[in-house]
């Protein structure tokens, strides 16, 4: 039977790799990688150096064009469906003609496979149409928030708090008074500004584990304008921006 490897990357650092991520590269004979179509793409390179730093023997690496999601007006849902749709039945022609039975094909994942990334999933309605079997196995890794926290050198939870990670998009449903601590990825659109004047303070990291690396902390009220401007120059700059930050009501 063929298998499929979803590897957990890390944040960026080559060195977050762990002793079983390695193990598993060194057992895949096709490594997929989908190039998002930034002109300046670091994230590519960064994973053909950790095969090349990682692997002893031979293996292939199949790149492909990562279908575009296109922006829904009537629901945000439905144009993640679609997408999904798109990426699946590429995940279903890249494993039936590029994993022979018996091989092990093997998907790179920034972060960790189950923490807002879609490839599990898509994988789950590759099996689920029937076309392709195969087994995988999801490999974890280091995720942006542990890298974020471990940076700023603070824990990720206080005594007896709960920790709430989310996305851009819903923490503009949220007021300020109803975060105590918040861990945020996939905003586009800075939506911490919109909680400036409050109390809270900000943990905010962009490019995590790479020389690239930005870190400002502080008050919000005090920060938001300048990680703005910064965040705004470095995604000019380099054609792409991921960044990651924790909002948190001071005692």
């Amino acid at each position: 039977m063929k298998r499929i490897l979803l590897i957990g990357m890390g944040a960026g650092n080559p060195e977050h790799i762990t002793v079983q991520a390695i193990n598993a590269l060194n057992q895949t004979d096709v490594f997929f990688i989908l190039d998002k179509g930034y002109a300046n793409d670091d994230l590519l390179r960064l994973r053909r150096e950790m095969c090349e730093r990682y692997i002893s023997g031979d293996y292939r690496v199949v790149q492909v064009q990562d279908p575009q999601r296109e922006e829904n007006t009537q629901s945000y849902e439905a144009g993640i469906h679609d997408w999904h749709q798109q990426r699946a039945a590429l995940f279903e022609q890249l494993i039936g003609d590029e994993v022979a039975d018996g091989e092990v094909g093997a998907f790179l994942v920034w972060g960790d496979p189950t923490l807002y990334d879609s490839t599990l999933r898509i994988l789950d309605r590759v099996l689920e149409r029937g076309a392709q079997v195969f087994d995988y196995q999801v490999i974890p890794g280091i995720t942006s928030v542990q890298a974020l926290v471990a940076q700023h050198r603070i824990p990720l939870n206080r005594i007896g708090e709960p920790i709430q990670i989310t996305t851009g998009r819903r923490l503009a449903q949220q007021a300020a008074d109803e975060i105590q601590n918040v861990v945020v990825l996939l905003d586009a659109h800075c939506r911490f500004d919109a909680l400036a004047d409050s109390d809270l303070h900000i943990y905010w990291g962009a490019y995590l584990g790479t020389p690239d690396e930005i870190l400002i902390s502080g008050r919000l009220r005090d920060v938001s304008a300048e990680i703005m401007r910064v965040r705004e120059g470095a995604r000019r700059k380099k054609g792409w921006i991921m960044d990651t930050y924790l909002l948190r009501r001071p005692y």
